[in-house]
């Protein structure tokens, strides 16, 4: 039977809630559970796909093809565990099933109401990840904060839980932030006193509180937190500020969280943890060379919409024994006439994943300036179709050539809209998502860096090359290393007689791990680090 752990958020979300969750999950792994993790998001929206980056950064894919949070990212890197459909669950989802299986009758003629059909549907969830994973601990995360109004079905259902499950099978943790005072420079309690009893009041009482700071949460504050919040002293946890999220579960693990978890779920005898993680941070910490990287893309005003990008692209340089200083380059911005000034001193070049047609050209113009400049250029999704579309239009001499998502009149459409998704309507869940086969083809770059002639990566687009300009862009020395061979797909493109040219159409950056570097951004950070500056 699994262990279930709900971690809550109080007082202001932003906290560092989804790391405090995936910083567990660590933790539990490294003593020898296996850890499924979850996400549940009060918003009305079925999931992410469809929302602009500014309202929740970047759109992670999980495996089967689920368009989620960006905390997935996190969980994922923490735990070195590929999560499915089952660990994002939102509002919109829930809702959704309800209704359908009320229009199915499936309800006997009975009248629909939150409790207990929605919230039947929300415990549904939890154990059915249990379920599927087969795993040992199961960390739900609540998106929000308690008291916020769409989150109280998620805490009704995880109340609800507690009550169906023995005691020692159930532990609750919540998250709370300790302000400041301006002018004073006091830490106040107030606020986790509050957001305690918000939670008592909805029927859950918390075993751990882990509190966020600037200021250091001292046994004095300690000692009143568990005073007013009916917890151990023990069981009152700092999560500090840290040079590297890696450091989390460090820091957690110093003050005995580990421990207390495993003596909350009667899970004693599990073995102390092998030391990896802390070997790995503490090597992560000794890089000392700096590489110069510039992110071309249309959201550089906001990083979390690459947030696995700049994730993947800073584990790689350490991993490496580098600091990758990312310079955020926005794409409109980039023209003929300031191009040397903002890429001149570049050792790396990537351009990212993306939808529309604003902020092509600078795109294309960076991708030209890599080629002809033997710097490393490394294109994801649509800094792949950008490759192309530069190497078509000034290699190829197909001087208008486009992608038919930005000019659906380009007599040259290099990359164009895939079969399965003409006459396709919605935009939500429709894109092509998850993972698919790539082979590999000899003597090329991807080859040797993957060190194997079958990948399988996660995917998340509408268009692709376009096959009939093979032959075209084969003559202008583009080299199609990457193929899908159940659809014929071009899936990566490389350049010969340059340093590092790469494009591939799926997302690298969400199967990379601290602990597990990605070969692509490996490959094109030790090329970088050759670049002098």
């Amino acid at each position: 039977m699994a262990k279930y752990i709900f971690v809550t958020g109080g007082v202001v979300s932003g906290i560092g809630k989804g790391i405090a969750a995936a910083s567990i999950g660590r933790l539990l792994k490294d003593r020898g559970l296996t850890v499924f993790m979850q996400k549940f998001d009060p918003y009305l929206n079925v999931d992410p796909g469809t929302m602009s980056p500014y309202q929740h950064g970047e759109v992670f894919v999980t495996k089967d093809g689920t368009e989620t949070d960006l905390d997935l990212g996190h969980y994922e890197r923490f735990i070195d565990e590929e999560l499915t459909k089952r660990a994002s669950i939102t509002t919109g989802k829930v809702y959704s099933k309800v209704i359908r299986n009320e229009r199915r009758g499936d309800y006997d003629g009975a009248t629909v109401q939150v409790i207990p059909h929605i919230t039947d549907e929300i415990k549904n969830a939890v154990y059915q990840a249990a379920e599927e994973s087969g795993a040992d601990v199961i960390i739900t995360e609540i998106g929000g904060t308690v008291g916020d109004i769409e989150s109280l079905p998620f805490v009704e259902a995880i109340r609800q839980i507690h009550s169906e499950m023995p005691t020692e099978d159930v532990a609750f943790v919540h998250t709370v932030l300790v302000p400041n005072i301006p002018g004073s420079d006091e830490l106040k309690t107030k606020p986790t006193q509050h957001s305690f009893k918000e939670l008592m009041s909805q029927g859950i009482k918390t075993d751990i509180i882990i509190t966020r700071s600037e200021g250091v949460v001292d046994e004095n504050l300690r000692r009143k937190i568990s005073l007013f919040c009916d917890v151990p002293p023990e069981a009152v946890i700092q999560s500090d500020n840290v040079e590297l999220i890696y450091e989390v579960p460090l820091v957690f693990h110093r003050q005995g969280l580990d421990h207390l978890i495993l003596e909350l779920l009667d899970l004693k005898g599990q073995p102390e943890s092998d030391g990896s993680w802390k070997k790995m941070v503490d090597g992560f910490k000794e890089a000392k060379e700096e590489v110069k990287i510039g992110l071309v893309g249309k959201y550089v005003e906001l990083h979390d919409a690459y947030l696995s990008v700049t994730q993947a692209l800073l584990d790689a340089g350490y991993a490496l024994g580098k600091k990758v200083d990312i310079r955020w380059i926005k794409a409109t911005e980039l023209e003929d006439d300031n191009v040397d000034e903002k890429l001149g001193d570049l050792q790396g070049i990537i351009v990212p994943g993306g939808f529309g047609s604003r902020g092509m050209e600078g795109m294309v113009l960076a991708s030209k300036y890599a080629r002809e400049h033997k710097i490393p250029y490394f294109g994801i999704c649509l800094g792949m179709q950008i490759a192309v579309i530069d190497v078509a239009r000034h290699l190829a001499n197909l001087r208008e050539a486009n992608s038919a998502e930005c000019d659906v009149d380009t007599p040259y459409p290099v990359i164009d809209l895939m079969e399965s998704q003409i006459g396709v309507e919605n935009i939500g869940g429709t894109l092509r998502l998850g993972n698919y086969d790539c082979s590999l083809a000899e003597n090329t770059l991807v080859r040797e860096l993957y060190g194997t002639n079958k990948i399988i990566e996660r995917h998340r687009h509408r268009y692709e090359f376009n096959n009939n300009f093979r032959l075209d862009l084969r003559k202008a020395g583009l080299v199609l290393s990457g193929i899908n061979e159940d659809l014929d797909l071009v899936e990566i493109v490389e350049l010969t007689e340059h340093p590092f040219f790469v494009g591939c159409q799926f997302h690298p950056e969400f199967k990379s791990r601290p602990n597990k570097i990605h070969p692509l951004f490996s490959g094109f950070i030790e090329a970088s680090s050759k670049v002098k500056k």
